[in-house]
């Protein structure tokens, strides 16, 4: 057992919660200051949240769900098909208010979100990660900044896959 997972049982270190939001898009855009940064047709728009703990080993575990998760449908219309098999292409959004906590008061506090110096190398390594899997290039908003996401949800397909659920 590697020092983590015995640091994690023991109650040491806490479990990583990288979580992502998947979308099936027949389009989706993010603009940026007015100017697209980012376009595709029918593929995902993966919403990633990370927190501190997280690490290399969640983003493999979860590049490899959204790489292989069968969303999209087959002749039969049947959700049996992954984002590989039907050729989709990809973005990929950071998005810390995935780990809004809203146990008390009503104002979410975000305290369990990565800080960028721990985030952006993770959401760099997410993406490059993602791309080796699919073999494409995969589009992405710009870490930090005010993003305007337009998407056609087509479905609507939304799944919510969270990194502490992989044991």
């Amino acid at each position: 057992m590697s020092s983590r997972a015995q640091s994690r049982d023991e109650g040491l270190i806490p479990k990583s919660r990288m979580k992502v939001v998947i979308q099936r898009v027949s389009q989706a855009s993010v603009t940026i200051e007015g100017k697209k940064s980012a376009e595709i047709q029918k593929g995902l728009l993966v919403l990633l949240g990370i927190e501190d703990a997280d690490s290399q080993e969640d983003i493999d575990w979860l590049v490899g769900k959204i790489a292989n998760i069968r969303i999209f449908d087959d002749a039969n219309h049947v959700m049996n098909l992954s984002i590989q098999d039907v050729d989709g292409d990809c973005i990929v959004v950071s998005q810390f208010t995935l780990h809004a906590s809203t146990k008390k008061g009503n104002r979410p506090s975000y305290i369990k979100a990565a800080k960028p110096e721990i985030a952006i190398p993770l959401y760099e390594n997410f993406v490059n990660k993602l791309e080796s899997e699919l073999g494409k290039n995969i589009q992405t908003g710009i870490f930090g900044a005010d993003m305007k996401v337009e998407l056609l949800n087509d479905g609507p397909v939304t799944i919510i896959i969270d990194s502490k659920n992989r044991a």
